[in-house]
């Protein structure tokens, strides 16, 4: 099997740290830090969450570029090719992504809230609920997913590629899949919401990365250099998770107070979704002997969900304060615990995958 990367030193990581080994004490405090500083200061919550273009928030979106530039200082272009050396990772986040996952997520939405909450929850309300979900399962993630990556020593290059496979198929997939489970033909895509999330989460930190890159590799091709600058920004790459998750409970934090019990019936078919999804690609990945590196990326992606694309939608579908764009809102709540508890589980099952 041919190693798709140039060179073992362009993915290998330092030992964990302090932030990496408490991270998910430090997300548990970020949670709780943002939601307390959202009920003190909401002005300055409502100007944070002002600062925004096409339902993206650019605060929010600085903080993530943050997280991902480190990653991206892995890619090396040269060794992108050799992607299709192991094909089976990204056969299996494509088939999961797009052939599965907006049809479970659809399916556990009306198990819920057509009948297990069916004497809870009025009609109405459950329509508008299930349309969030909906929204959000067909919707893989592009950002974020180079955090989980980089947390599981992923593959840079082959993450990037998977990414943006799925980005390109979300342009012309995302709504006739959309307007077929919510059964409606007219699907008002917000592009400028897709493309201006793909250019700051994707192409920008690429391009700052392959500068970075180049600059530090020299004519000499030091990987040393390469390998010590981006683990001198892991603090900084972690401090930006922990600020983006502060943000976004304390946005949000009046929803969680105010609405304790919806949030957490909403909460439960998307936590059984997100952690059925990722045993599912997690498990093909097994079964297939795909290289851990690949395998752990590989069933992140169709875990989380482009969280942005989906809210933004569900506003301009169904209103700002309609049940739909609650339930996206939700899946912004529950996605990073999540994801943390699924980065933990996979590193601890890492031996039972190739390493090659």
């Amino acid at each position: 099997m041919t190693d798709i990367t140039m060179d073992k030193k362009t993915i290998e990581a330092p030992s964990i740290g302090i932030f990496e080994r408490w991270l998910t004490l430090w997300v548990a405090l970020a949670m709780g830090l943002g939601i307390v500083m959202g009920q003190l200061f909401p002005g300055l919550f409502e100007l944070l969450a002002s600062i925004e273009y096409a339902h993206v928030n650019l605060v929010v979106a600085v903080l993530i570029w943050a997280m991902v530039y480190p990653m991206m200082i892995a890619v090396d272009f040269k060794s992108i090719t050799h992607v299709w050396d192991e094909p089976n990772g990204l056969v299996i986040t494509l088939v999961v992504n797009w052939l599965i996952k907006p049809f479970t997520m659809a399916a556990l939405g009306l198990l819920f809230f057509k009948y297990i909450y069916v004497d809870f929850i009025s009609e109405a309300d459950s329509d508008a609920y299930i349309a969030g979900l909906i929204l959000l399962g067909a919707a893989p993630c592009t950002a974020m997913v180079f955090v989980w990556s980089q947390l599981t020593r992923g593959d840079a290059n082959y993450t990037l590629v998977q990414v943006s496979v799925n980005d390109l198929i979300m342009v012309f997939a995302y709504a006739p899949i959309v307007a077929l489970l919510l059964g409606v033909t007219d699907i008002p895509v917000p592009w400028d919401t897709l493309v201006l999330s793909v250019a700051l989460y994707v192409v920008v930190p690429l391009l700052a990365g392959i500068f970075t890159r180049k600059r530090l590799l020299g004519a000499t091709n030091n990987v040393d250099a390469a390998t010590a600058f981006t683990a001198r920004l892991k603090p900084f790459s972690i401090i930006g998770l922990l600020a983006t998750v502060a943000l976004l409970f304390g946005f949000q934090g009046g929803v969680i107070l105010s609405q304790p019990l919806l949030i957490v019936l909403i909460a439960i078919p998307l936590l059984l979704q997100s952690y059925g999804i990722f045993a599912l690609a997690y498990g093909a990945a097994w079964f297939k002997r795909v290289p851990f590196k690949i395998a752990a990326p590989c069933a992140m992606i169709g875990t989380s969900n482009f969280f942005e694309l989906a809210v933004a939608v569900a506003i301009s579908l169904f209103g700002l304060n309609s049940g739909a764009a609650l339930a996206t809102v939700v899946g912004v709540l529950v996605e990073v615990p999540v994801m943390l508890s699924l980065v933990a589980f996979a590193n601890r099952t890492k031996n039972h995958f190739p390493q090659d």
